[in-house]
């Protein structure tokens, strides 16, 4: 996919092969596709400490963004459709006007699931393309590999993936969910609704690792009980130990709380069903596989499963269906769209809006302070960008239907408010952040 812009030529990505992924379809020409670049460039060693201006990112007739994610690696599997589905909301906007005058130009780059690319690539956006925004990470060790980058560089990260918390930068809107957003609620309707008992798996680095110790604080303080906990390094896929201590820590059944990410996963129920581990007495809730990973395991061995997240593409209402009739029209007709695809859409709306209220996309400062406030009518519901840096959000439950989507089994009937500080653990339990009032910022506590 390509096009001419200025008398420049900018050449589209192309997602790299990927065996578990092979049906997620490379993106189909559009008639008016936003210009893009990847290149494998490293960029050059520069000092930091100092914020880097980018006065020159908004100049000429584009602005130019910056799309961070695994094109190639294991997370691929998840991340190349948040490249698509960002693709899609700046070609939107492109469409319409473009933002203050000018067309939005993305720069793209293929973190390849190794967290110090991702800082590499960071840095390059930032010093070399002089990005005004970056839209991506999936993991949150991507997102604390760029998190010193975008600190240093006083810098905008739009970061789309839910996640722990336990963090409230400066320099990251966090527009996926945070645990009281997902986990939580979670957590409290399996304990309503299927068992007391819980066995954790989970990839082995911070999210997993601090969600579970979440759920486990949640548990004790509910009257649920951990039997067992187990971890496998990101991308290995070596889970018959873990089915294992699954069966011997829950002879009768009982609940699979699964963080395991990217095509760890396939591996995992795979061998789940094939050990009998069936939905109707090891029910699992897992909180990164979505529409996409269905897709790509199979729904033959995830159906009666159970995800949370706060948009499934089943979701009913006029503006999901206008989201995905875009994706699918783009994109190709057996596409399917899912909670990270549409937290990526929201981020760059959410960025258009607030840079036209600062009135310049190069003042980084007044977008970060203009984005506060902002409101958007989203595939999921209309939700708000709170002064924490976090959105507002509905959340739901679904149920794996052997179609492949989720039968949404539970829905707030408004939208939550984002905890980043967690409640549940002794050390944060009574911090919040607020940087409308500098006073507070992204840690304090009320009074």
């Amino acid at each position: 996919m390509s096009s001419q812009m200025n008398r420049r030529k900018f050449i589209v990505y192309g997602s790299a092969a990927l065996g578990v992924s092979s049906l997620i379809k490379a993106c189909a020409p559009a008639a008016t596709p936003p210009a893009a670049t990847t290149t494998g460039e490293t960029p050059a060693a520069t000092a930091t400490g100092t914020a880097t201006p980018a006065a020159t990112a908004a100049s000429g007739d584009t602005i130019k963004v910056g799309v961070l994610h695994s094109l190639s690696g294991t997370m691929a599997i998840s991340e190349k459709s948040l490249v698509d589905a960002t693709l899609l909301a700046i070609e939107e906007i492109n469409a319409a006007g473009g933002v203050l005058g000018k067309k939005i130009e993305p720069i793209v780059e293929d973190g390849n699931s190794d967290w110090p690319t991702f800082a590499e690539k960071a840095k390059k956006l930032i010093e070399q393309d002089k990005v005004v925004a970056v839209f991506g990470c999936w993991t949150s060790a991507s997102r604390k590999a760029v998190l010193p980058v975008f600190e240093s560089k006083d810098h905008l990260l739009f970061y789309p993936v839910q996640y722990e918390g336990q963090e409230c930068s400066k320099n990251i809107f966090y527009t996926g969910a945070a645990p009281n957003q997902q986990i939580e609620p979670s957590v409290d309707w399996l304990l309503k609704n299927k068992g007391k008992e819980f066995f954790l798996v989970g990839s082995d680095y911070v999210f997993p690792r601090t969600a579970n110790t979440i759920i486990k604080a949640q548990l004790e303080a509910s009257g649920g009980k951990v039997v067992g906990e187990d971890y496998l390094p990101l991308g290995n896929s070596e889970v018959t130990p873990i089915i294992t201590k699954i069966k011997q820590a829950l002879p009768n059944g009982g609940v699979i709380y699964n963080s395991l990410n990217g095509d760890s996963n396939v591996a995992f129920f795979k061998q789940m069903q094939g050990a009998g581990l069936t939905a109707d007495k090891y029910p699992s809730m897992s909180v990164s596989i979505a529409e996409e990973e269905v897709k790509a395991i199979g729904p033959e061995f995830l159906k009666g499963h159970y995800a949370a997240w706060n948009y499934f593409m089943t979701v009913d209402n006029p503006a999901n269906k206008k989201f995905v009739e875009a994706f699918k029209a783009k994109y190709g007709a057996d596409r399917v769209t899912n909670d990270p695809m549409e937290a990526g859409y929201i981020a760059v709306n959410i960025w258009a809006q607030a840079v036209k209220k600062a009135g310049k996309a190069d003042d980084l400062e007044a977008v970060r302070m203009a984005a506060l406030g902002q409101e958007f009518d989203a595939p999921e519901g209309k939700v708000k960008m709170e002064n924490s840096h976090h959105l507002s959000k509905y959340v739901r439950i679904g149920e794996v239907t052997p179609d492949g989507q989720f039968k949404i089994v539970f829905a707030t009937d408004k939208t939550v408010e984002p905890l980043p500080w967690n409640q549940f653990v002794p050390e944060t339990k009574g911090f919040f952040c607020d940087y409308s009032d500098k006073s507070k910022g992204g840690k304090f506590k009320k009074a």
